[in-house]
């Protein structure tokens, strides 16, 4: 579907969209994902517009097993919002009959989602201190939200979520003394299968919008959402790649392990040591090289010959570094 296209399948959608309807203005795409793309536009008529931003799946895009369809994500977005989690409100989940394709339209809320500006403008400044103690809030408003009120979604273990990764890290081909290491330790390590509770699933900053002035404005992209332990959250926002070159600050590059379990303790969530958070976020490093190595093989074979791909692929090395670290300090 091209912008043309789209515009018309909007335009008559602009009734459910904004009250009394409107032309389609400012229709841009913000991202090119290779399962989603994001379009912001707005609804304008007699002085008035409603600014809007559609999620949705191209046509094309492959179907990856991990993630939530749309109309899920949409429904957890709805849920979570009752709980206080900040995200932006869903006004429309589109039909087959909308012509979207599969897609919803949120409200658009302000702030900046791009990790390196957040960690590195001076306008933020004022707002880093306090964004991990208020990412450790808001993670235990998720973690809270009763599994009875949400769509089913897959439960995953640290030990699943092992070998998951070893499977795909096996059928790459690929050689890596570090991950071998890595893979033996998080095995011998894994926590038990507990309690389980809703995960974002990629809760890290580059998913979360903050305001300049007023910090974490919403919590975007819940495709990978799922149930397990509440530490992977946490683990996962400390992953020295979502720091963003910040490498002394483990919350996503703007604070201190401290704070995001003040935060997440003060907000409610159960008791979780730091050494949970660490095992985590061990697992979480390694996790990410080898989807690093997967996008540097789908260059390599020409079936993407993206240079963000390229790009990519070269992290691999950043991730063995992470892990050696982490190793020497011990989990």
């Amino acid at each position: 579907m091209d912008q043309a296209e789209l515009k018309s399948a909007l335009e008559r959608l602009s009734d459910q969209l904004a009250a009394g309807g409107g032309e389609i203005v400012e229709l841009r795409r913000l991202s090119g994902g290779a399962s989603q793309e994001t379009w912001a536009f707005a609804v304008a008529a007699d002085g008035h517009r409603r600014d809007l931003i559609l999620r949705r799946r191209p046509e094309s895009a492959m179907r990856d097993e991990r993630t939530v369809g749309l109309a899920v994500e949409a429904a957890i977005i709805r849920q979570v919002a009752k709980g206080g989690v900040p995200v932006p409100g869903v006004v429309h989940v589109c039909t087959p009959h909308d012509g979207v394709g599969e897609a919803y339209i949120m409200t658009r809320s302000p702030g900046e989602a791009l990790g390196r500006r957040i960690v590195r403008d001076a306008a933020f400044q004022a707002v880093r201190p306090g964004l991990a103690r208020r990412c450790g809030e808001v993670l235990a408003a998720i973690h809270a939200v009763p599994l009875a009120e949400l769509p089913a979604l897959n439960a995953v273990s640290a030990i699943e979520e092992i070998a998951q990764y070893e499977a795909i890290y096996r059928g790459s081909g690929a050689a890596s003394p570090t991950f071998e290491w890595a893979l033996r330790q998080l095995k011998i390590k894994a926590p038990p299968r507990s309690s389980t509770v809703l995960l974002h699933g990629d809760f890290r900053n580059g998913n979360l919008l903050i305001d300049p002035s007023f910090g974490l404005t919403a919590v975007l992209d819940w495709e990978l959402a799922h149930v397990g332990d509440p530490a992977s959250d946490l683990g996962w926002l400390c992953v020295n790649s979502w720091r963003f070159g910040a490498w002394d600050k483990p919350v996503g590059g703007f604070g201190a392990y401290e704070a995001l379990l003040d935060g997440y303790h003060a907000g409610g969530g159960r008791e979780i040591s730091l050494k949970q958070v660490r095992y985590w976020q061990m697992l979480g490093s390694l996790k990410w090289g080898i989807m690093c190595l997967i996008m540097y093989a789908s260059y390599a074979s020409v079936s993407d010959r993206s240079v963000e791909r390229a790009m990519i692929g070269r992290r691999v090395s950043e991730t063995e570094i992470d892990l050696v670290v982490l190793m020497e300090q011990g989990l």
